[in-house]
């Protein structure tokens, strides 16, 4: 979106048009249930609805899924779930609201995942190479970086540097959460690649990783204590300060 601002350059101010990443409201509804709002960049809604709800273990196959409507109302996904799908619409109730900055975290979060996925069992051993390409690969696609400077990527790898998919999003988990519902739509094994993120990584990502059974998490900034010491629990391999060909392993 373009915005009319002035800038200080010169020792002057000059008008310009300036490029903002978009930010809005998307209210997910499960079976007429409002479950949970988003602040989210519009793009790949599909993918955000689906990844989100594996990620937060609502559902655990996409297969569950009867349909999702996009077109019905602005900004609002109303999913509906195959009539022998049951889920435990009273808990979701709660209406979980997600800012941009940050997901679903704490304590409260590691108890409930941990009930819901184990930790990784066959670990991929990623050549250093493909470690330090990956950033590079995920910039030279950043469309909505490039022209904002003020947004969140994700992106899937192969073990030999591929990337498969790409997502943008002014929230780092919804990027994931794009990637995520991206790959498993498309019948990506997941156990097979890794999760390259633009930013720092959150506990939340690696609990969306480890749902979504993707062993290895790499990040351009760092890991927060909780996302080590869940990562190392997970058993996934978590990679932090990925840039100028170095990077650290913390597990």
């Amino acid at each position: 979106m373009l915005y009319q601002t002035k800038s200080f350059e010169d020792g002057q101010w000059k008008e310009k048009q300036d490029s903002i990443a978009d930010e809005e409201p998307f209210q997910i509804t499960l079976d007429g249930v409002p479950i949970a709002v988003l602040m989210r960049t519009p793009n790949s809604d599909l993918d955000l609805v689906k990844g989100f709800l594996i990620t937060e273990a609502i559902i655990s196959d996409l297969s569950m899924i009867s349909r999702v409507d996009l077109e019905s109302k602005k900004n609002h996904a109303l999913v509906f779930l195959k009539d022998d799908v049951e889920v435990d619409l009273a808990k979701l109730k709660r209406n979980i609201y997600s800012a941009s900055s940050c997901g679903i975290c704490g304590k409260a979060s590691i108890e409930s995942i941990t009930l819901h996925a184990k930790p990784i069992v066959k670990k991929i051993d990623f050549s250093p190479e493909v470690i330090l390409k990956a950033p590079l690969l995920l910039r030279e696609k950043q469309a909505l970086f490039a022209s904002t400077g003020g947004i969140h990527a994700a992106a899937i790898f192969t073990s030999t540097g591929e990337m498969l998919c790409l997502r943008e999003d002014v929230g780092r988990h919804n990027a994931v959460d794009k990637v995520i519902g991206y790959a498993l739509s498309q019948g990506i094994d997941t156990t097979q690649c890794f999760l390259q993120v633009s930013g720092r990584v959150s506990f939340e990502v690696i609990q969306k990783a480890l749902i979504a059974k993707i062993p290895a998490i790499s990040a351009i900034s760092a890991p927060s204590s909780l996302a080590i010491e869940f990562a190392v629990a997970s058993n996934i391999a978590l990679y932090g300060f990925v840039r100028n060909e170095t990077f650290n392993k913390y597990n």
